[in-house]
């Protein structure tokens, strides 16, 4: 796998911007602080966790994810965009962990796991 920087800003190297995964979806309404050292609430806020494989900084708030990156996801003719706030411990690198309300925009939360497709992009 090829990463992408974008411009000279080497922060971004490690972030594989544009590059589509084929992968899974779930959802999660926790409250407190993200990874990004930022206080979220993924029951009201529209955001997604990562796996710990795209995070590259001994100090995740200092993390090139936590600096203007969000995820497109694709789901059944749907597409969003949401930012990257937290870290989901539990996920493969092609899993991702939608909030409840981002989730609720692609699918019913009764599905619980939904395959996306799913992309870094520069917010």
């Amino acid at each position: 796998m090829t990463m992408a920087a974008l411009g000279t800003d080497q922060a971004y190297a490690a972030v594989p911007i544009g590059q589509p995964v084929s992968g899974t979806a779930t959802w999660y309404n926790d409250a407190g602080y993200g990874a990004c050292g930022t206080p979220i609430d993924a029951s009201s806020q529209i955001l997604v966790a990562v796996s710990p494989s795209y995070w590259t900084s001994a100090n995740p708030n200092l993390d090139p994810l936590c600096s203007g990156i969000s995820v497109q996801v694709s789901y059944n003719g749907r597409t969003i965009t949401v930012p990257v706030r937290d870290k989901c411990w539990s996920c493969a690198p092609g899993h991702i962990d939608l909030s409840a309300p981002a989730f609720r925009s692609l699918a019913a939360p009764d599905l619980g796991v939904i395959p996306v497709t799913w992309k870094f992009v520069r917010s």
